[in-house]
């Protein structure tokens, strides 16, 4: 009796350490679904924890599929087990960082839990033959139970994120920088928020929009043009409130026009894939989602 696991838990590291993350970058290679940048996304995620964060090495656990280690590739399963791994002991004090870059995809929601009437799911590396992994699932996981003091960022780079990790609220923003909360609290009344803890998402894109992969001019690398415009806001010191942060990702991702000129990293990008749009621009908003309502010009960035 009892529910058994196909295979005993992972020999994942010790979890030590303030500051800890689950990196996951999934290109699904040799699949019809294949992406470029996601994995270089999870890199360069696990270089600006080190390096401009001070996360350990140690306490960053990386699942892609360039893994050989069969408990590093991005499974279902391990996906699932990585989060009860980010989550283990977490106290007063902690920052954990979750990032996902890969597909995204929604399904109909029959537990009126979603106001849209959808459940926005990540697509792990055997999603064809196992399912994905849906909001619900991840926010029972890394968002309930956070408690008082410990705060959670979570960068997702897929399409269809809005509000993967369902949270209650989201910072709805126009281009003048202006922006309200929603309220996306389940008409069900299902509590979506943290046991006390912050959560606070960034996301590639409305729940209804699709993320590109782009193409830097300054490198022949391929990244996600979420987690490049993340990453920007932050060497470019633009980051400083998290107002400023969505407003300069934003903005890079909306000046993203080859045709118009001008210095080559803030251009950025050669070819867009936006969906056959041949307009040169990213039809991309980044969205930020949070366990509570707050000034975004007033509370400071910081992980």
């Amino acid at each position: 009796p009892g529910h058994h696991h196909p295979y005993p838990p992972p020999p994942f590291p010790a979890v030590h350490g303030r500051k800890r993350a689950v990196i996951c970058g999934i290109s699904y290679k040799n699949t019809e679904h294949e992406l470029q940048g996601c994995i270089n996304d999870a890199k360069c995620m696990k270089y600006l924890l080190v390096n401009r964060f001070n996360f350990p090495d140690s306490s960053i656990l990386m699942l892609t599929d360039e893994e050989i280690d069969f408990y590093k590739r991005p499974t279902k399963q391990n996906i699932r087990m990585a989060l009860q791994w980010l989550m283990q002991g977490v106290q007063s004090g902690d920052s954990l960082v979750f990032h996902f870059s890969g597909h995204g995809l929604q399904q109909r929601n029959f537990t009126g839990d979603e106001i849209d009437g959808y459940d926005e799911t990540l697509c792990p590396l055997d999603y064809e033959t196992e399912g994905m992994i849906i909001d619900d699932e991840i926010n029972a996981t890394i968002v309930r139970p956070l408690p008082h003091g410990a705060k959670l960022h979570a960068i997702i780079d897929s399409c269809h994120s809005g509000t993967m990790l369902d949270l209650p609220f989201l910072c709805r923003m126009d281009r003048s920088g202006r922006y309200l909360w929603e309220d996306h609290r389940p008409p069900s009344g299902v509590y979506k928020g943290t046991n006390g803890g912050e959560v606070i998402s960034f996301s590639g894109c409305d729940d209804d929009q699709t993320a590109a992969d782009t193409q830097a001019m300054s490198k022949v690398t391929t990244t996600g043009a979420m987690t490049f415009s993340f990453i920007k806001a932050i060497e470019s010191g633009r980051a400083t409130t998290y107002g400023d942060m969505l407003n300069s990702m934003r903005s890079t991702i909306r000046n993203t026009d080859v045709s118009s000129g001008g210095d080559i990293v803030t251009n950025l990008i050669t070819m867009l894939l936006t969906g056959g749009s041949l307009s040169g621009r990213l039809k991309q908003e980044p969205q930020l989602t949070a366990h509570t309502t707050f000034d975004v010009y007033r509370k400071p960035f910081s992980i």
